[in-house]
């Protein structure tokens, strides 16, 4: 068993993987005022709601966008485990090329998301990541990162309403029944979740009609609005919510159990 923790901008997900099975996730909020002991407290206390052949974990890889809770929650998997985490960046020996201006820059979870979409699907992908921001990841069969496009989330889009306007109300992400709102509410779940829907078809068109390769890439949804939003869009292939948690799994084969023998992370 290995425990993998997606730190995002907003939330944090964390699962158990037993190889490249979730069997185990939980979500919570990203705080960079959380020390290492109150980290490894909450994640003691997750690790005791799962069934006990989950929660023997002696393992555990991280990737984080946000750097002021990536220490606090190394060292709160080392204390848990025993043993340090693999923390991965855009310098950890993968079987990635980041083929892209400035490679030192690509978020963590972009990498882990080429790593796992090349390695699952063997074929070009587009990954939408559903999180804070929502990111299209151009992925080749052969885990070349080409770059991509990075959106404001649904969830910024529908707190930017709420926040710089003075008569909009705070609204839910549920998908209105129609287009054409009745009510205040339903006319900006409309804009929010409707247009966010849109949106994904559009850029999802357009990286098509870019895409250097031959073949049409397969369009896999993954993050915490996946299930919620990809019904709504017709360019969606695939729904893999546990993407990136499969992602830091492979990766620890990678970079641990391989004994550092891949062929390491490229940059052009």
């Amino acid at each position: 068993m290995i425990l993998v923790i997606d730190a995002g901008n907003t939330e944090t997900t964390i699962g158990v993987c037993r190889g490249r099975k979730v069997v185990e996730r939980w979500r919570i909020t990203s705080s960079a005022t959380r020390t290492p002991d109150e980290f490894y407290l909450v994640l003691r206390e997750l690790l005791c709601t799962a069934r006990p052949a989950h929660a023997r974990v002696t393992r555990a890889a991280i990737a984080s966008v946000v750097p002021a809770l990536t220490a606090s929650l190394a060292a709160a998997c080392e204390r848990l485990c025993g043993s340090p985490p693999v923390v991965v960046d855009a310098r950890s020996r993968l079987p990635v090329d980041l083929d892209v201006d400035e490679p030192l820059t690509v978020g963590a979870d972009r990498i882990i998301n080429t790593l796992a979409a090349s390695r699952i699907h063997a074929r070009d992908c587009i990954v939408v990541d559903l999180g804070t921001a929502t990111t299209f990841d151009c992925i080749t069969a052969g885990g070349t990162f080409l770059g991509g496009v990075i959106a404001p989330g649904i969830q910024i889009a529908a707190e930017s309403l709420f926040r710089r306007t003075s008569k909009l109300p705070a609204i839910d992400l549920t998908p209105p029944a129609r287009v054409i709102g009745r009510r205040t509410d339903e006319c900006m779940r409309a804009g929010v979740v409707l247009g966010a829907a849109e949106s994904i078809d559009g850029l999802v068109r357009r990286i098509k009609a870019e895409w250097p390769r031959k073949g049409a890439p397969l369009v896999v949804a993954t993050g915490g609005l996946a299930e919620q939003v990809a019904g709504l869009c017709s360019a969606i292939d695939r729904v893999e919510p546990d993407l990136t948690l499969i992602g830091l799994s492979i990766a620890y084969e990678y970079l641990v159990e391989s004994k550092g023998k891949s062929k390491g992370t490229k940059r052009k």
